[in-house]
């Protein structure tokens, strides 16, 4: 079976690759470059705008000094245009509408399996892989679970992926842990072996968020208000830079902090925030999800849901409303539930059924947004 493996430069791709390679696949390998810090004017909070060469050119070394290391072919494509259009305009859109989008999800869902697999399928590959930590059973049909090791479990982020695309992809990763896989590059002598995680935005890398994202979208200050006195306590550089539950960064201070952010509204260009002693006003007990990818089809009964990465699951219970809308009702009050995240939805043994957008939030019969501004 011929496999085409997305090799990121990293440690995890590469291990994928020597893993299916050692049981008998017939492996090339293929690098993809979404990101053109020049092209995209990814200027302000870029710490390597001066640099010689860019991050991205030095992932393609290190994919490169791996595929030789392993004796695989490496080939390379480039998506600048679609990851702009389809991950990166819609990001920016969110948050012009005070939403707080994830383009990892996003990344998955239009380039590694999408744009990238298409590609695969018509070179004559049989199949894609990945480096991603997600369980794959195949029984009657493929099925996918929260990977072995919990702690870098990536199924929130494969939610969004559809079933199709899923079922054409290996992940060699899901049953071993990360230490197995640093050991096994130690052994190998690969240049990456103790190559540290690539963090940040997909594709994009480290940033300081907030002079990235004044690249693209407008500083414009506003007033900070404690919505439980109603007063300003401070000024902002620009609502689109906060998001629900954050702790820090807001430079007010005061005996009442520290200060959680609850709210915003983009038309009066307003930052709303609760102190500790109030931070009821985070919480959520039902909410709106749009946009829903179904793996396996619908489910009945309780579920689980995770609302952030490496947050804790949620029991949850789900009503109907239409064909791409449901309504999560939880079992329990959860904080910080942020519209345009994700909700992702699990059965008890770890199963991942699929996930939507996060469009409204509730508590106690009426909208936090609304809630929120009732108090004013």
């Amino acid at each position: 079976m011929k496999v085409l493996v997305g090799l990121s430069g990293g440690v995890d791709s590469a291990i994928a690759a020597y893993l299916l390679k050692e049981q008998g696949y017939n492996v090339t390998c293929c690098f993809m470059r979404n990101w053109d810090s020049a092209l995209n004017n990814d200027i302000a909070g870029n710490p390597d705008i001066d640099n010689d060469i860019c991050p991205q050119e030095s992932d393609y070394n290190d994919a490169l000094a791996t595929a030789e290391q392993l004796g695989l072919e490496l080939l390379r494509v480039d998506y600048i245009q679609e990851y702009w259009q389809n991950v990166f305009q819609t990001f920016l859109d969110e948050y012009k509408v005070g939403r707080t989008p994830n383009p990892d999800i996003l990344c998955n869902k239009y380039i590694k399996f999408d744009a990238f697999l298409n590609y695969a399928l018509r070179q004559g590959f049989d199949m894609i892989a990945t480096g991603h930590y997600l369980k794959r059973i195949d029984a009657d049909k493929a099925l996918f679970y929260k990977a072995s090791d919990l702690n870098k479990d990536q199924s929130y982020f494969l939610a969004q992926v559809n079933y199709d695309a899923l079922a054409k992809t290996l992940f060699p990763l899901g049953n071993i842990d990360k230490t197995q896989v640093r050991e096994i590059a130690a052994k190998l002598n690969l240049k990456i072996a103790k190559k540290k995680d690539s963090t940040g935005i997909c594709f994009i890398g480290e940033r300081n968020f907030k002079q990235f994202l004044s690249n693209y979208l407008p500083m414009r200050k506003g007033k900070i208000i404690d919505i439980t006195t109603g007063k300003q306590i401070g000024e902002h550089d620009g609502v689109f830079f906060y998001t629900i539950g954050q702790r820090k960064g807001f430079n007010v201070g005061g005996s009442e902090g520290p200060y959680f952010c609850v709210g915003k509204d983009i038309y009066q260009n307003e930052l709303y925030l609760c102190p500790q002693k109030a931070k009821e006003y985070l919480l959520s007990d039902s909410c709106l999800v749009k946009d829903i990818n179904w793996l396996y089809g619908k489910v009945e009964g309780k579920i689980y849901a995770k609302f952030r990465y490496r947050q804790n699951d949620h029991p949850v219970t789900i009503e109907y409303l239409d064909e791409q809308i449901i309504k999560l009702n939880f079992l329990h009050d959860v904080e910080a539930v942020t519209e345009g995240q994700q909700a992702v939805l699990y059965d008890g043994d770890g199963l991942l059924l699929g996930g939507g957008i996060i469009d409204c939030t509730y508590y106690q019969g009426r909208r936090n947004s609304e809630r929120i501004k009732e108090n004013l």
